[in-house]
């Protein structure tokens, strides 16, 4: 992986996190296209994903810290809203520490991801309907059952962790800026959670692919404060269910794609 192709991904990674078309997914994808399977894999997967956590912090810092504050001070609204959110990441935990093999071989599988890429289109689908009946201000205890359970599916790359999770809070009723705030606040816990289990991968790491690492990182961040701040205007507007249609199309393509190239697969 050459340094222009790192930040490349970068970019690709932070556009894609936030917007519900599944950032690990087009990482296969553009990594596969490029030739560059298997350079830096999952750890810089997850490296990217940690600069896309600093987004999330940059974005949320004032409910972060009304939540820290509330947190520390005893508040019964923060301390439910923080039981909630580790509640709610406990699935994609148990997923993480029991299944972290199979998880590596399916980020190692391109045919997996367009298959996955066309399942979220039918997820951000569901939206549609849904969208227009979510009014509730705050989370409860199934919704964050249900949200976790989401976060777990979308482990797998080309399954949108921010659309499936925002999806399934919509359908729980969670209205829509309050489904996005769970969702990447959510998703900060379950980054940093992944970014530990890297540790050991990192202190192995070549300088190459540390270096690499930075370039993403850095481009991951900047796309990322942009993505989020768009996302969160889009869902306003109530076009969630509009990106089915790109993941429906890209997943179909890159699906095409593999099966002229056979080796790429």
């Amino acid at each position: 992986m050459s340094g222009l192709e790192a930040i490349w991904l970068g970019l690709v990674q932070g556009v894609t996190e936030f917007f519900p078309v599944s950032s690990s997914g087009h990482l296969v994808l553009f990594q596969t296209l490029l030739g560059i399977r298997g350079e830096g894999g999952l750890l810089f997967e997850i490296g990217v994903h940690v600069a896309t956590l600093v987004a999330i912090v940059v974005f949320y810092r004032q409910r972060i810290a009304e939540l820290i504050r509330g947190t520390v001070s005893l508040d019964p609204d923060s301390l439910l809203y923080v039981a909630q959110l580790g509640v709610a990441t406990l699935p994609a935990v148990a997923v993480g520490l029991l299944a972290k093999d199979v998880v590596e071989e399916v980020f190692a599988s391109p045919g997996w991801v367009a298959g996955a890429l066309v399942l979220t289109g039918f997820i951000l689908w569901t939206t549609k309907w849904t969208v227009s009946r979510a009014h509730a201000l705050h989370p409860t205890w199934v919704l964050a059952i249900g949200v976790g359970l989401a976060q777990a599916l979308a482990i797998a790359p080309g399954i949108s962790r921010s659309g499936t999770t925002v999806a399934a809070a919509l359908a729980l009723g969670l209205a829509p800026r309050a489904a996005a705030e769970f969702s990447f606040l959510l998703g900060t816990v379950a980054i940093s959670g992944a970014a530990v289990l890297m540790l050991p991968d990192l202190a192995g790491a070549s300088s190459a692919q540390l270096g690499n690492l930075a370039l993403g990182s850095v481009a991951a961040l900047l796309s990322g404060l942009v993505a989020i701040w768009a996302f969160v205007r889009m869902l306003d507007r109530q076009a969630f269910y509009l990106f089915s249609w790109y993941a429906w199309a890209v997943g179909l393509a890159f699906g095409v794609y593999l099966w002229l190239q056979p080796g790429a697969a």
